[in-house]
């Protein structure tokens, strides 16, 4: 069975973070961090995508924030649930995820669908799939609105009490902040980065872009909703959009674009790697899964 953190649990002790001390350190003492920065493991740390095409371009670090845009429907909470099932499966990271838009069953539900590559699975590969996620994926039980000290509350739990290496925040916008107020954004994202930057854990956060004139071109990192000091902040921002002109092609009779990807996985920006770029990526219904050829 899934791993629940319940929304009764007293976060009280978790509210404030600890006092950052100013301190002044020689360069020198960094010596065997930048040795190990080009020479050891941790040139090749952080989870990957399920994509093995993307293995040599991307990469998600400790003590990162990424965030995952796109319009609405676009599908960037389905490829995130695919990313988080490689992660637990092929990479036995210790994963929470925390969506205010769907009940947890809902959430599981999509993933055991992913999971089994199946649109109905039986009642084993139901079980299966429990047992190989259970001790590796934790969801928070909360809908609705949560107020943004009280979400940065239960990762700060999460870090330090349950070992979680990736939290994934579905949405930016279910944290009690208005789309006008760019101060309360601002501040919200940067306690984020403070808490994956002091406790080693990636955070996943999910934004809305901007509604476009239509759905036809892919957005990009400026068009994220709200503060441009969101994507300013963050590590890595990502964005999904789905092949619509090659949807209402194909409507039409059009097979010209048959061969074109089914959606776009963007990488705007990534502070601590080399490459950005576009992923082509087909979309399987039936497992609700992205895949990276035609399948």
């Amino acid at each position: 069975m899934a791993n629940i953190i319940r929304d009764d649990i007293d976060f009280s002790a978790y509210m404030q973070s600890a006092e950052g001390q100013h301190r002044i350190i020689s360069a020198e003492a960094y010596v065997d961090e930048v040795i190990d920065y080009f020479h050891g493991e941790k040139r090749n740390a952080g989870a990957l995508l399920p994509w093995a095409k993307t293995h040599n371009n991307l990469r998600f670090r400790p003590s990162e924030v990424t965030l995952w845009a796109g319009l609405n429907g676009h599908g960037k909470s389905l490829a995130l649930g695919q990313f988080c099932i490689s992660m637990i499966e092929a990479q036995a990271q210790q994963v929470c995820i925390a969506s205010m838009e769907m009940k947890p069953m809902v959430t599981l539900a999509r993933m055991c669908r992913q999971f089994c590559k199946d649109n109905r699975p039986d009642v084993d590969l139901i079980r299966l799939f429990h047992s190989a996620t259970g001790s590796h994926l934790w969801l928070y039980d909360q809908q609705g609105t949560v107020h943004a000290e009280k979400m940065l509350a239960v990762m700060r739990y999460c870090a330090q009490e349950k070992g979680i290496q990736h939290f994934v925040l579905d949405s930016l916008m279910k944290c009690g902040i208005a789309e006008d107020d760019y101060t309360g954004q601002k501040l919200f994202v940067d306690a984020i980065c403070t808490i994956a930057r002091d406790t080693g854990m990636h955070i996943h956060l999910v934004a809305h872009s901007k509604k476009q004139r239509d759905e036809m071109n892919p957005p990009g990192k400026m068009d994220v909703k709200g503060s441009g000091a969101i994507t300013d902040q963050v590590d890595n921002v990502l964005t999904m959009w789905r092949n619509k002109p090659k949807e209402t092609g194909l409507q039409e009779g059009n097979h010209d674009r048959a061969n074109e990807p089914d959606a776009l996985l963007i990488c705007d920006k990534q502070r601590n790697g080399e490459w950005e770029g576009k992923i082509a990526l087909w979309f399987d219904r039936n497992a609700m899964r992205y895949t990276e050829g035609q399948w």
